[in-house]
């Protein structure tokens, strides 16, 4: 292993493990000793060269214990999930824990120095545990005070930053699928597949036009907000692969497999799975001596919506749908770390003659006031 790539790792290693975090809690117990004994030399002295250095080691580990708890459990848990009360309870059992976990230091420093604790600490055993009690609550809540303050603001500053990357990516986005989703290549395909169909089969033409018809509805009107229920957005996917089905060759075959969806209660960003499915239709096979075919596959398990599509492709198809399929399976992926931090799953499976995509998804719910009765949609195979 070469100098910087084993300077990098311990650097990694550092992080993972918080040991950066090691000098602000010296840092921290360094200058609550300088204030309350007014001489920063004699603070310093005490902490490291006297047996008051058992007492601060217990301040430095019961205090970073309450602190990471909180960070970590109580935060996550119960305050970022709306449930106050409890995490107010939670954590004024976590400070009074800690604070009590502290105080045997004392007795321990004097036990080691050999001393009594009037000798040490200047106070009788008796009144101790109460002057003891009083010094080490207001400190352990002050850092954890600290602490909530740092760890809140540097997440409000990530919120931000992240609102902003979502409103500079909604514009591009806007204007790409204006270029790729709405592209005029599609639209007379299309157009010119119910021309011909009206002739032939004047109520086929006549339902293809109005599904045409609710698809260029939503492309304008329907899916402007962040969050859409997904019923639209399924019921989008069903206009858009009976249309294209009319664009296909006969020997492409289409498999669509949706398990007695109940969606009413959920919402999904715009979009998302469309890209995935037009991908699909624009790279399938054109195969003539071998079967061409699109499969797609979505089912939920609670909250997580769990979609699978793949489609054979010719070789060199297969090297470019990760460059030239809609507005780019790499900018879905952009938008999906920006929606959806830390709630999806993502695996893209390219073969030599076929491609396919799994995508697990944690959706939001609709509010318990909006939510509508809604249908369920079960697909059956259908062959071009």
């Amino acid at each position: 292993m070469s100098t910087s790539s084993y300077g990098q790792s311990a650097y990694q290693w550092v992080f993972k493990y918080k040991l950066h975090h090691i000098p602000f809690w010296i840092l921290y117990n360094y200058l609550w000793w300088t204030v309350a004994l007014g001489n920063p030399v004699k603070a310093a002295s005490a902490m490291f060269f006297s047996p008051f250095t058992i007492k601060f080691l217990f301040y430095v580990i019961f205090q970073a214990a309450a602190v990471y708890f909180n960070l970590y459990v109580l935060i996550p848990k119960h305050l970022e999930k709306g449930r106050l009360t409890t995490y107010i309870g939670y954590l004024m059992i976590t400070i009074l824990c800690a604070t009590c976990l502290i105080i045997p230091g004392y007795y321990l420093s004097a036990a080691v120095a050999g001393k009594t604790m009037e000798a040490l600490y200047g106070t009788s055993a008796q009144s101790c545990i109460y002057q003891f009690f009083g010094s080490a609550l207001p400190s352990t809540l002050a850092i954890v005070t600290l602490t909530m303050s740092i760890k809140l603001t540097k997440n409000w500053l990530q919120t931000q930053r992240r609102q902003q990357l979502l409103e500079k990516e909604k514009l591009e986005t806007e204007l790409n699928y204006l270029k790729h989703q709405f592209n005029p290549h599609f639209l007379f395909n299309a157009i010119n597949s119910i021309f011909f169909l009206i002739h032939k089969n004047p109520d086929m033409a006549s339902a293809s036009l109005a599904k045409f018809s609710d698809l260029l509805r939503y492309q304008l009107y329907e899916c402007n907000d962040k969050q859409i229920p997904l019923r639209n957005e399924i019921t989008y996917l069903e206009n858009f692969i009976e249309l294209e089905k009319l664009r296909q060759n006969d020997n492409v075959n289409v498999y669509v497999q949706m398990d007695q969806l109940h969606m009413e209660h959920l919402l999904i960003a715009p979009f998302i799975l469309m890209t995935f499915v037009e991908n699909a239709f624009k790279h399938v096979s054109k195969h003539n001596n071998a079967a061409n075919w699109i499969h797609i596959e979505m089912a939920l398990d609670q909250q997580q919506l769990i979609f699978n599509i793949s489609n054979s492709a010719a070789s060199e198809a297969s090297e470019n749908v990760m460059h030239y399929g809609g507005i780019g399976l790499k900018n879905v992926q952009r938008r999906l770390d920006l929606i959806y931090p830390g709630q999806y799953e993502l695996n893209i499976q390219q073969e030599y003659d076929s491609f396919g995509v799994k995508l697990q998804l944690y959706l939001s719910m609709v509010p318990a006031s909006s939510v509508i009765p809604d249908l369920t949609f079960n697909y059956k195979q259908v062959s071009l």
